[in-house]
């Protein structure tokens, strides 16, 4: 398997935001948002892998600034990192005023997808082939960030198993904002 450079599956997709996509405080919901990197993630992913992908997580969603309606949003996918089976999306969105013409980037997120074949068995994906120094390096990243969510959930699953609230807890939770009313634990 040959491979692919990141600049083959690089997409766009770029929708005008209309009231219809708007909360009640006349921003752009965070769910519409969501759905649309989830389209150019999926066509990215896909088009990287050559077959169809599913999305299997979202990590890193930070909504920096809201998107108002009216405004021309873009969001730029690039794979940034495969596996085997998965593909790991990065996602960039921008909105622009059309009117002022001021840019402003708005999210950033990554989604795993995994790609599987017409029998629903996962298939293997082309490697990617990095030709830029920025290339290498989100590729490096994301598999830190990879490494670091397995490491989190084994540290989570751990803390599952072993909790006791205890003294230890109590303190560790003394300065936030709660209130523990659980009777006959320590």
């Amino acid at each position: 398997m040959e491979g692919h450079p990141v600049s083959y599956s690089r997409t766009t997709i770029t929708e005008l935001m209309i009231p219809s996509y708007a909360n009640f405080g006349g921003k752009i919901h965070g769910g519409t948002l969501l759905s649309l990197m989830d389209k150019v993630a999926y066509a990215c992913a896909s088009k990287h892998a050559g077959a169809y992908c599913v999305t299997v997580a979202v990590g890193g969603v930070n909504f920096l600034q809201p998107v108002d309606v009216g405004e021309l949003v873009s969001m730029l996918a690039s794979v940034n990192y495969v596996g085997r089976t998965s593909v790991v999306v990065g996602i960039k969105v921008i909105a622009e005023n059309v009117q002022s013409g001021v840019v402003k980037h708005t999210n950033t997120s990554y989604f795993t997808l995994v790609a599987k074949s017409e029998a629903g068995e996962l298939v293997e994906v082309p490697p990617l082939i990095l030709e830029t120094a920025e290339d290498v390096r989100r590729f490096h990243s994301a598999s830190l960030r990879q490494r670091l969510r397995k490491d989190l959930f084994a540290a989570m699953a751990a803390h599952r198993a072993d909790f006791v609230l205890d003294a230890r807890v109590r303190g560790d939770l003394a300065g936030e904002r709660c209130v523990i009313r659980v009777e006959g634990a320590e």
